[in-house]
């Protein structure tokens, strides 16, 4: 689990990047990382970079932190993890700074990055849809890396606190929601669940919707905030044999759906209608399987493992490019970045150079000379010996952005032919070798604890 928390830097940009790069606290600036500056000059470059625009706000930047549950990830674990938020919130449009923290007792990171872009020269936006965009990449990147994260249910409504009170078996929602599950498979009717529900004292209020409070709950909760699967008219159908509305098929035309595992599907065996409805299921899904292969003209086992691999291959192939497209992406616009400073500068670098008293030039253009040779030394390391032009620039950035696009395009249809050819393999494998043998009512115990 990460947990997220950012404010603005007004006045003490300097002094914050010195603190997040204290070696002591990065394994001696080991766990230090930049893009689009460096962190010996990153307020310089900031400050150059918010000169140029014409909306600076009034923020010189911005300090994220990112902290993980102790003992839960390695120090390169969480370094790699920042490094990959700050990328997917910023764009790649924002210089950052980003370092790890191993002194604490909980490992986690630190971001500052600049408050204008230094592609566009606009002001970084901070507000709440800006935050839950940077908690929900940070989640998401947490999950992806195995860790634990908290993710708000489906249900409408429920609060961060009946989220923890979920995790800790408190929560009267939870607890409601468990106990219908529980005595479904065995009652006739909602009228019969409520009254098993009163048994168990809980309190039923009947009114155009019906409410149920627990023994010590101050209110009342209608079944239908608890989630699609306990409205009364799915409650209803759930006592008839019908399966849970949250886990219905979203069948789409020409789109084949995975076999219902009958003989190890806890709900088919605790319910003879939901069993039917899956037998009945199944035999759709299985024509759908057939038909599918008969229209794309597949007829063997060794033609759809073929068209499998292909698929899997051409997907690894697109995501190689693409990811080949973005760091191109990356490297122009950084270089393009250091080609705009050069010239911008170059004309007090020359007065430096041509100055009787460097020293005293230097006092008085420091930051201008430390970044136009910061910059020429980039420029350098490219190996280019004529600068390109700005509009040469932005052609070439144009072009990549669309080739970009147009993978992405690519990626997202491969996928979804991966996931239905993945499913039609494991349809067939279904098929051929039938259905497995039913677990133990002792393993169907454990699966579900």
């Amino acid at each position: 689990m990460a947990v997220t928390k950012t404010h603005p830097i007004k006045s003490t940009l300097k002094a914050a990047i010195d603190y997040i790069c204290n070696p002591d606290k990065t394994d001696g600036k080991l766990l230090v990382s930049s893009f689009g500056c460096t962190a010996e000059t990153a307020d310089i470059e900031f400050a150059w970079t918010r000169r140029h625009s014409i909306d600076k706000g009034t923020h010189l930047g911005r300090h994220l932190i990112q902290a993980f549950e102790p003992g839960e990830v390695s120090a390169e674990e969480a370094h790699e993890i920042g490094m990959q938020l700050a990328k997917e919130i910023l764009g790649g449009k924002y210089e950052f700074v980003l370092t790890t923290h191993i002194d604490k007792g909980h490992i986690h990171n630190h971001l500052i990055f600049n408050a204008v872009s230094f592609i566009d020269h606009k002001h970084y936006h901070s507000n709440k849809r800006s935050y839950h965009e940077i908690r929900r990449a940070s989640d998401r990147l947490c999950k992806e890396h195995g860790l634990s994260v908290i993710v708000p249910g489906q249900d409408k409504g429920k609060s961060y606190i009946e989220h923890q009170a979920a995790q800790n078996g408190t929560s009267h929602k939870a607890k409601l929601k468990a106990a219908i599950d529980r005595l479904i498979p065995v009652s006739s009717s909602l009228e019969d669940l409520l009254a098993r529900l009163q048994r168990e004292g809980y309190e039923i209020k009947r009114g155009k919707h019906i409410s149920v409070r627990a023994p010590n709950q101050e209110r009342f909760t209608r079944l239908k905030t608890l989630g699609a699967d306990y409205t009364e008219e799915a409650v209803v159908s759930r006592i008839a044999g019908g399966p849970r509305p949250s886990r219905q098929p979203r069948q789409r035309n020409g789109k084949v759906s995975l076999l219902i595992d009958i003989q190890n599907n806890i709900k088919a065996q605790q319910s003879a209608g939901y069993q039917r409805w899956a037998t009945i299921e199944n035999l759709k899904r299985a024509a759908a399987t057939i038909n599918f292969l008969t229209e794309h003209g597949i007829g063997s086992y060794e033609e759809l493992a073929e068209q499998c691999d292909a698929i899997a291959a051409a997907s690894i192939r697109t995501r190689e490019s693409l990811r080949d497209t973005e760091q191109q992406i990356t490297d122009l616009t950084l270089l393009g970045k250091q080609i705009d400073t050069y010239r911008k500068l170059k004309p007090i670098y020359d007065r430096y150079k041509t100055s009787k008293d460097k020293e005293k030039f230097l006092r008085g253009f420091e930051s201008e000379i430390i970044l136009f040779e910061a910059a020429a030394r980039e420029i350098k390391k490219a190996g280019l010996t004529k600068l390109p032009s700005a509009e040469k620039l932005k052609a070439e950035l144009d072009g990549l952005a669309a080739r970009k696009t147009s993978l992405q395009t690519e990626l997202r249809k491969i996928q979804r032919e991966e996931k239905e050819y993945d499913t039609l393999r494991q349809n067939v494998d279904i098929l051929i070798t039938g259905p497995t043998e039913p677990k133990p009512a002792k393993q169907y115990r454990q699966n579900i604890e």
